[in-house]
């Protein structure tokens, strides 16, 4: 059985093969280098850091401050110091942080850690932490595989692009995709590095997912231009649109622990 809890936009606690692997981990009150401005929390963690069960895995996709929070990164090793992979340029930060068993990874990069094959796969974004480091450190997704098969993709920020259909094709098996269906607006600016509701579901289609959760959404004030609640509202509309049933392709609670059956061995 495949366990998904959502944090809050990118962060969930996955419990896969009997491992639990943190993602994207943030609990700050802003996602921002500063305390007292950038895109300010408006809803709480969906668990308290705490009250995790443990984290055995540490997985951070790229370096925005959204999805890489230092002051929760040093919750994370003072309380498990789990071994982390990250992207080519980002482990310094989790160095800085004071994870020690840090990994850096390229695309198309596996490595076998706690009991896991991880696999850190393209996406359509960039990368940035200052006005004077752009993309000098890769982003991406990853790709979660237990000894039994089970797989989770978690496809990090993207734009709509071919990526989604070739992890499908080089996979052939997702049991869960966990994908991106907010901070899209305005659409001249953001198109090309996240999706929307409607490229969402494109992508979870063109992945080939049996399930797939939204993520990215609902947690930032101030991140982009789209009402708080809007991507769910549009996800299940455009659900409609391509005949991709609620049990398929849903927004989970914040909080809420989804459990997923993954298929028989092939």
């Amino acid at each position: 059985m495949i366990g998904a809890t959502f944090i809050g936009h990118a962060s969930w606690l996955l419990q896969i093969g009997g491992v639990a692997v943190l993602v994207d981990p943030v609990w700050s009150p802003r996602a921002s280098p500063l305390r007292f401005a950038g895109p300010r929390r408006v809803r709480a963690p969906g668990q308290p850091l705490e009250a995790l069960p443990g984290v055995d895995l540490l997985l951070v996709s790229h370096n925005h401050y959204d999805h890489c929070d230092l002051a929760t990164l040093q919750r994370v090793r003072a309380r498990w110091a789990p071994p982390s992979l990250t992207s080519l340029g980002t482990g310094r930060l989790l160095r800085r942080a004071g994870l020690a068993a840090v990994r850096e990874m390229d695309w198309w990069d596996s490595a076998e850690t706690a009991g896991l094959r991880v696999t850190y796969v393209p996406a359509q974004h960039f990368a940035a932490r200052t006005p004077f480091d752009r993309n000098r450190a890769l982003w991406g997704g990853f790709v979660i595989q237990a000894p039994d098969g089970a797989t989770v993709y978690f496809a990090g920020d993207s734009g709509w692009c071919p990526h989604f259909a070739e992890v499908g094709r080089r996979f052939g098996r997702i049991d869960l995709a966990l994908l991106p269906i907010g901070a899209y607006a305005p659409r001249w600016f953001m198109q090309t590095q996240h999706m929307d509701p409607e490229e969402a579901v494109r992508a979870h289609l063109a992945c080939g997912a049996r399930a797939s959760l939204g993520m990215h959404f609902g947690t930032f004030a101030g991140l982009t231009d789209e009402a708080m609640e809007e991507p769910a509202t549009r996800l299940a509309e455009a659900r409609t649109r391509h005949g991709v049933t609620p049990e398929a392709f849903r927004v989970p609670g914040f909080g809420e622990t989804v459990l997923v059956q993954p298929a028989a061995n092939r």
